[in-house]
């Protein structure tokens, strides 16, 4: 099969062929992929910023955001069946451990992350376990929603969690309303009846952010922070949720929450630089984020399949992975890329 391989960092990936995976273990699900997202999070990978954390076995399919089909089960699988068509919570869990068991699965102490610690799905097969996979209505169009898979549910975990500080009369600031922050937005319409600030450096992307839901959308060219400020009567953000978090943008994303407020850090890249003076006079909160749990993923497709939820997307075959990565990289996708083996 055609894969999307890693052979060295700060070299470009390549598509080769490798061969396919198969069903060994009693749990395991082979998945015929139908959508793989591509992810800022596979540039980082490409820049070595993973190595540490996972410790991949080079060279190795990347590839975390997927979608498709069952195409064969391990034997103690009931839970799909073959032809299912299904969306794969990225980190595959165990369900035994303390995390697991208290319903916090992405901290699981024995999952694995394919796509970062090992192949992903960037590729026409994917092997995963019975436990990662979530299963669709089969009119569902994988590439219509393989990026739900970890962008969707790194959103949605995020405002699932702001929920309760975003009573009515609440503003919420979204700094980045990209690949992730598209998704955020609509959640926060979704779930809250919080007003929606939204901040990017991006025209287009703020056009996209007021179809979206957005209440105010604000040009982030140096004045954002006056901007923010003059919109929340001097006071900042009850919530802030940042989905850049580098930049610069998460010393904006602090300085914009207001007394007692929370600032989410759900992008990464940059380092926050806070006073500890400024954390205890305040009582803002600093907020740390990754992906949600398996039943956020399945609450987040009730959404999606109800159509509350939508991903603006532009596909590419899978021999043009690094075409997709490359536009990726210079800000020349709305929403989110997919590449369609």
């Amino acid at each position: 099969m055609r894969a999307v391989r890693l052979h060295g960092y700060h070299q470009q990936p390549v598509v080769e062929q490798v061969p396919e995976p198969t069903a060994t273990g009693p749990l395991d699900v082979v998945v015929k992929v139908g959508g793989a997202g591509v992810c800022r999070t596979d540039l980082h990978i490409v820049e070595g910023q993973w190595e540490a954390a996972m410790h991949p076995p080079l060279p190795y399919t990347i590839g975390h955001e997927n979608a498709g089909w069952v195409h064969e089960v391990g034997p103690a699988v009931t839970n799909v069946a073959v032809g299912d068509t299904v969306i794969l919570h990225p980190t595959p869990t165990c369900g035994l451990c303390r995390a697991c068991r208290a319903g916090q699965d992405m901290h699981c102490v024995n999952s694995s992350f394919p796509g970062l610690s090992g192949d992903g799905g960037m590729a026409e097969y994917l092997l995963t376990s019975a436990r990662a996979c979530v299963r669709l209505d089969p009119q569902t169009r994988p590439q219509d929603v393989a990026a739900l898979a970890d962008a969707g549910i790194t959103a949605y975990h995020a405002v699932r969690k702001a929920v309760p500080l975003l009573y009515p009369g609440t503003t919420c600031v979204l700094i980045g309303a990209g690949g992730l922050g598209h998704i955020g937005i609509q959640c926060l319409a979704a779930l809250t009846a919080t007003t929606i600030v939204v901040v990017d450096r991006n025209a287009e992307a703020l056009k996209l952010a007021a179809r979206l839901g957005a209440h105010h959308t604000v040009l982030a060219d140096g004045g954002q922070l006056d901007a923010v400020l003059s919109l929340t009567g001097g006071a900042g953000a009850e919530v802030v949720l940042d989905f850049v978090a580098e930049q610069g943008a998460e010393q904006d994303g602090f300085a914009m929450t207001a007394r007692a407020g929370s600032y989410f850090v759900i992008g990464y890249g940059g380092t926050v630089h806070i006073p500890t003076l400024d954390i205890i006079s305040t009582e803002r909160n600093v907020v740390g984020n990754i992906v949600g749990t398996y039943t956020e993923l399945a609450e987040l497709m009730v959404l999606a399949q109800a159509g509350k939820v939508t991903l603006h997307t532009r596909t590419y075959p899978l021999d043009a992975a690094l075409d997709a990565l490359a536009d990726l990289d210079a800000g020349r996708v709305r929403g989110r890329a997919i590449l369609v083996p």
